[in-house]
């Protein structure tokens, strides 16, 4: 009987919770930003902007900082990384020059020279010129002949993009060409004449995140409207796409339908043109297909055919003896270790190429398939730092793979199919490494986790530093050490420390350390990332005074919701195109795909719980923030600017410091092209340097 009364207030208390959440959503004084291209909102935006610009870069520092970025991003001398496709090696290019960028290519053999010969493909500068669009790249997929691909560009640099169909041979858009419209599509070639797609194809097409809801097979000659229905998924779903997998010549069609952000259903055809779903975990991961084999990685135990496999394993079967009922023999590639996590595969024609990392150093191991078994080889590449796979390739022997630490430049591996990789290309320091270090270090959380971070700064260091401690903490998203130009210019070699923090949520060490910080235990991220802060206090590598907060995005939602909880422990805070809004973040841009992640909030309980920490229900006028620089984009439209907006509102009017900046173009990333990028970074660290007294 206590038991039951004990649920039943709860309930009331949810429910009462709830209510008051609902009346708060009525009674925001702050709603009307929500209008995103608004005239009134925009007038306040371009208030916010012409105030903060104008404090900022009255700064000395701002324009030589601006400089030295600009500098470095359109700087000749960068890694042209590339995609390798048959016997070509595809990049896409921004530089002064080019500002919106090109499409172009060379040879495999061409690649590995210092100056490569390019042959452009498309001039973005000059389509945007002639068509008077300001459009930005986002990529595309080519034929399995590579005759012709589809173009996606973005109309100021958001999600939604137009897809257009390109002749390689006479590089330009083909008359009789596939297009669509302006919409978050999902679009591939299964063959030369044929495309599998999903898109906005008028009312009830989308799921409610506003993904294709519908994927249909579309024949080249044929309008849109004959395109034939292949699979419908619910509103409810996040998406349902259409994937094809490539496995030497072959190209396979899938579909996959996600019920929610980590689950996934795959289905394929069958020899009698019905759809048949794979019997895997919802949960599961596919990676690819290679050989014939399929393969996931698994982000909760499975014990298929009575053998157990944990969480984080990288496994295969074969293709052809798998049914909707029946799985094949499964084989484990790779069993994640305690502090071990696998962060990228990638399937060539000849191998599978997979980035895995220990205590957050990686490592590439390739496998192989032959006589019925697999085979695991480490490549050999430089300890100490974060290792990618670049690209690896479908129609041949080649992969390309990445290597860089917080010190030592990016460097592009080349492997021709020997599992000997060789450096090809490499990005010239700089600046000047040679006074820094690099240490690892471990901070004990509320519930007593070990929660490693690394700290790089002075080898003279001995007193505390103005400090910038960045984090994520969200969707398995693994922060790893990386060369950043921007910190070492602007902040190291001033005389400040960087802290790199590996809180819970992220992927560090597989899917159980996100599963740690997911919904109702949202808070372990918050509290992982304050007791970084507190720790490297404590150690006395910084102060209160001069510690700085930096995220962007969930890292957004990191930091303004730490802000609110340990203002006691921050000298200032960037916060970059963040969820703050927590109570309505399913209503804003495409939030309701993310409810497997933070909750649903329409759901009582959940909602009382994430009233104990979202940012925008708990900021008060009765308390001591530090600065906050807030920084988003109009042309968002994932996150959308309204959560920034909002906050800086409601900051400004409770008599916070506040700055705010929200740029127009360049969707999630905040920056559509290089002097965008410049001036969000220039304008970070000036605010940063000035708040932090470095």
């Amino acid at each position: 009987m206590r038991r039951f009364t004990l649920l039943l207030l709860g309930l009331l208390i949810a429910t009462a919770a709830t209510a008051a959440d609902m009346g708060k959503i009525v009674d925001d004084p702050y709603l009307w930003l929500e209008d995103i291209h608004g005239a009134k909102p925009m007038e306040w935006v371009h208030e916010q902007n012409a105030r903060s610009v104008a404090a900022l870069k009255a700064d000395p520092s701002y324009q030589k900082n601006y400089d030295s970025i600009l500098s470095v991003l359109d700087a000749t001398d960068r890694i042209p990384y590339g995609s390798l496709n048959h016997q070509y090696v595809f990049n896409f290019w921004q530089d002064a020059e080019h500002p919106k960028g090109v499409w172009r290519r060379t040879t495999i053999a061409d690649y590995a020279n210092a100056n490569p010969h390019w042959e452009i493909l498309l001039d973005l500068d000059k389509l945007a010129a002639e068509e008077k669009e300001n459009w930005v790249w986002k990529g595309a997929d080519c034929t399995p002949t590579l005759t012709r691909c589809l173009v996606n560009l973005s109309r100021g640099g958001g999600d939604a993009v137009v897809v257009r169909e390109f002749d390689l041979a006479g590089k330009n858009f083909a008359k009789d060409g596939f297009t669509l419209t302006e919409a978050k599509s999902d679009v591939a070639f299964l063959d030369d004449n044929t495309v599998f797609f999903g898109t906005d194809f008028g009312a009830g097409s989308l799921t409610t995140s506003g993904y294709p809801r519908i994927v249909k097979l579309w024949h080249r000659g044929g309008a849109i409207s004959d395109a034939k229905t292949v699979m419908e998924g619910k509103v409810t779903d996040v998406a349902i796409a259409a994937q094809i997998l490539r496995d030497g010549d072959k190209s396979v069609p899938i579909i996959v339908r996600a019920p929610s952000f980590f689950e996934s259903e795959y289905y394929l055809v069958g020899t009698d043109g019905g759809w048949w779903k794979l019997p895997v975990p919802l949960s599961a991961q596919l990676q690819g297909l290679h050989d014939g084999q399929l393969l996931f990685t698994l982000r909760e135990d499975w014990s298929p055919n009575g053998k157990h496999i944990g969480k984080g394993s990288l496994i295969a079967f074969a293709l052809k003896d798998a049914t909707a009922d029946k799985l094949p023999p499964v084989d484990v590639l790779y069993a994640l270790g305690r502090r071990s996590s696998i962060e990228s595969v990638a399937t060539g024609r000849d191998a599978v190429y997979v980035s895995i990392y220990d205590n957050v150093v990686g490592a590439i191991h390739a496998f192989r398939y032959a006589d019925g078994k697999w085979t695991d080889k480490k490549l050999d590449l430089p300890p100490g730092g974060s290792t990618s796979i670049i690209s690896a390739n479908d129609s041949g022997p080649e992969a390309y793979f990445g290597f860089e630490s917080f010190l030592k430049p990016p460097t592009l591996y080349a492997d021709g199919g020997d599992d000997r990789p060789v450096e090809i290309k490499s990005l010239p320091a700089r600046f000047d490494a040679s006074g820094l270090e690099t240490t690892q270090y471990e901070a004990t959380a509320k519930d007593g986790t070990k929660v490693p971070y690394f700290v790089v700064r002075a080898k003279s260091a001995k007193g505390p530093r103005p400090t910038i401690l960045y984090g994520y903490g969200g969707f398995e998203i693994s922060l790893t050490p990386s060369y950043s130009a921007n910190m070492g210019m602007l902040w190291l070699t001033k005389g400040g420390t960087y802290v790199l923090a590996n809180i819970r949520g992220g992927g560090e060490f597989g899917p159980a350390w996100h599963e740690a910080a997911l919904k109702y235990h949202r808070q372990r991220a918050f509290d992982d990332f304050a007791a970084v802060a507190a720790d490297i206090e404590k150690r006395g590598i910084t102060t209160p005074a001069q510690l700085g907060i930096m995220g962007g995005s969930n890292g957004g939602l990191l930091v303004s919701t730490v802000m609110t909880q340990h203002p006691e422990l921050l000298g200032a805070v960037v916060c970059q195109v963040p969820l703050i809004d927590m109570i309505r973040y399913t209503h804003i841009g495409a939030g309701a795909s993310w409810i497997a992640e933070y909750g649903d909030p329409a759901d009582p309980r959940m909602a009382a719980y994430i009233r104990t920490y979202s940012p925008y229900q708990n900021v008060s006028v009765k308390k001591k923030y530090p600065p906050v620089f807030f920084v988003t984009a109009t042309s968002d439209d994932r996150v959308t600017p309204v959560h920034a907006r909002k906050m800086a509102a409601k900051m400004e009017a409770q008599g916070h410091s506040v700055m705010f900046y929200e740029n127009t173009d360049g969707g999630h990333a905040a920056a559509a092209n290089h002097k965008q990028a410049a001036e969000m970074w220039a304008l970070s660290f000036v605010y940063l340097a000035r708040e932090l007294e470095l």
